[in-house]
């Protein structure tokens, strides 16, 4: 058999007619192949025996149980415990050259034995795993104590270079400009009404607002608000604007998720669209909403960056090594125990007689005796003697699945598209009385405005000039603040808020209240009996 064949076939073994394995396949003193040869295929059972060969294992199957079959111990056999797998340079299996690449981070050998270590080829722990730990890479070489602080590896983004470059997506993370807004298309002005005019509130309307107001505060007095007497009522409108600014921004940044098999929109599937281009509303106007698309034609499969393609990372408690320090024992294996009563006693008494020789002769014999003992060391049944016990997070295994990967090994990377819709809101009220401003937002009144486009025109022909002055100022500075979002559409409207300011007279003293609102409100901040004595401090 040629050189060429032993390193294109080092795992297929020779065999003979019937898929008999030749005798001359085996050195009888090393127990490995001879160049160019390979132990037959393997059947149930194990493998043949043939010519001094290994025998069958029990039950069939690879590795053995405890305690015997494949691979032999120290001394012989197939493959040499010291040196790791695969063999040095010189002979061996696989043959140099040959077509069995190690795994990343190659197949390093095992770290030297450690105190209390288990004998090679794996002992069980404490929790029934074996002592054979699948992590690979850099690992301490002593066993760590268990940290209960200790935190799994977080998912990190894949590197930016390594992604894929697509066509006009250079810029990531960044508000990208709006198209361009056609004037061609803007509304043209509407058509708007006159004002209508608020109806007037009665003195009825306004003691049965005051009586409301006054039951609503426990510590109110009633008897002003059934006995004043209104002097004037002066009536007037409060004016409200608002303008509201819905905007869109558009921004791209790389996403991924597990790989599991789903479909891939790749850029062979064609060029990818521009963000703008995108088709993407949102579900209501005026209301602030999230909306996340991967950009088609954007994606592709790469290996997971955290765990290399392999779908699992070191261990973060055991730090790869399968096993942690035994805390019953401090690693020692071996635990500091009491002796049993009659050993304590005989000690302790002859310990006592000689103390009480000093303290009273007898008296400190037969205490001694009683109270005396001793210690020696056992093996720690927590850890069987071993000094560590298996590791409960990755159970044994020395790594533990991906987080990012999810354990699948690949990334599906693409663009994702992040549209935000927000509704900017400005406004402005007129009110001439001493009724505060913010008490007016909070009731509802006529209105006598409302106009939504996709660009609003400022108003110019409202009764109160000060409305005109802000609606111009308000629409301005919006179009001008936006200009990395695309205004979607925008809305103004005007209500305005009936206003009675009354004056009244009760025992001789002079007052005012106010009634605003549809739901007839009241402002009485100087209400005469503001505590009635009812309410009695503890």
């Amino acid at each position: 058999m040629s050189s060429e064949a032993n390193e294109k076939t080092p795992i297929l073994a020779a065999t003979g007619s019937g898929g008999q394995q030749q005798s001359s396949m085996y050195s009888q003193q090393q127990g490995y192949p001879q160049a160019g040869a390979h132990p037959g295929q393997q059947q149930p059972g194990g493998y043949q025996q043939q010519g001094g060969g290994y025998p069958p294992q029990q039950g069939g199957g690879y590795p053995p149980q405890q305690g015997g079959g494949y691979p032999p111990q120290q001394g012989g056999g197939y493959p040499p415990q010291q040196g790791g797998y695969p063999p040095q340079q010189g002979g061996g299996y696989p043959p140099q050259g040959g077509a069995y690449p190690p795994q990343q981070g190659g197949y390093p050998p095992q770290p030297a034995a450690q105190p209390n270590a288990p004998p090679a080829g794996g002992a069980p722990l404490p929790g029934g795993d074996v002592d054979e730990p699948t992590y690979k890479g850099d690992i301490p070489s002593e066993d760590v104590a268990e940290n209960q602080n200790a935190q799994a590896p977080q998912a990190t983004a894949p590197p930016v270079e390594k992604m894929d470059q697509i066509s006009g997506y250079n810029t990531m993370s960044q508000p990208l400009p709006p198209p361009t807004y056609d004037e061609s298309v803007a509304n043209q002005p509407p058509q708007r009404q006159a004002v209508s005019t608020m109806p007037n509130i009665t003195e009825e309307q306004a003691r049965e607002a005051l009586l409301q107001f006054v039951s609503e505060n426990c510590c109110y007095g009633k008897k002003p608000a059934q006995e004043l007497l209104f002097t004037d009522i002066s009536h007037s409108s409060a004016f409200h604007y608002t303008l509201e600014t819905f905007t869109e921004n558009r921004k791209t940044d790389w996403a991924y998720e597990p790989f599991r098999g789903q479909p891939i929109d790749s850029p062979a599937n064609g060029p990818a669209p521009g963000p703008w281009n995108i088709p993407a509303a949102p579900p209501f106007l005026f209301k602030q909403h999230v909306m996340k698309i991967e950009v088609p034609h954007s994606a592709s499969v790469k290996p997971c960056h955290d765990c290399h393609g392999i779908g699992r990372r070191r261990c973060h408690m055991c730090v790869g090594r399968g096993r942690l320090r035994c805390n019953f024992c401090s690693g020692t294996g071996r635990t500091l125990v009491a002796d049993h009563h009659h050993h304590g006693g005989h000690h302790g008494g002859h310990h006592g007689g000689h103390h009480g020789g000093h303290h009273g002769g007898h008296h400190g014999g037969h205490h001694g005796g009683h109270h005396g003992g001793g210690h020696h060391h056992e093996p720690c049944h927590h850890c069987s003697g071993l000094g560590r016990r298996r590791c409960h997070t990755c159970h044994g295994h020395g790594q533990i699945k991906c987080k990012t990967c999810d354990g699948h090994a690949n990334l599906k990377c693409f663009i994702q598209l992040t549209a935000t819709w927000k509704n900017h809101v400005d406004e402005h009220v007129v009110e001439r009385t001493a009724l505060p401003e913010e008490l007016i937002k909070q009731v509802t009144g006529e209105i006598a405005l409302k106009e939504e486009q996709s660009r609003v025109w400022p108003l110019n022909q409202f009764p109160d000039n000060n409305i005109n002055q802000a609606s111009q100022q308000l629409v301005n500075r919006s179009l001008s603040s936006h200009q990395m979002a695309r205004i979607v559409m925008m809305r103004q409207q005007v209500r305005v808020i009936p206003v009675a300011e009354a004056n009244y007279q009760w025992q001789n003293k002079m007052g005012h209240f106010h009634v605003y609102g549809f739901e007839h409100k009241v402002y009485a901040p100087d209400y005469p009996q503001q505590c009635c004595g009812c309410c009695t401090i503890i």
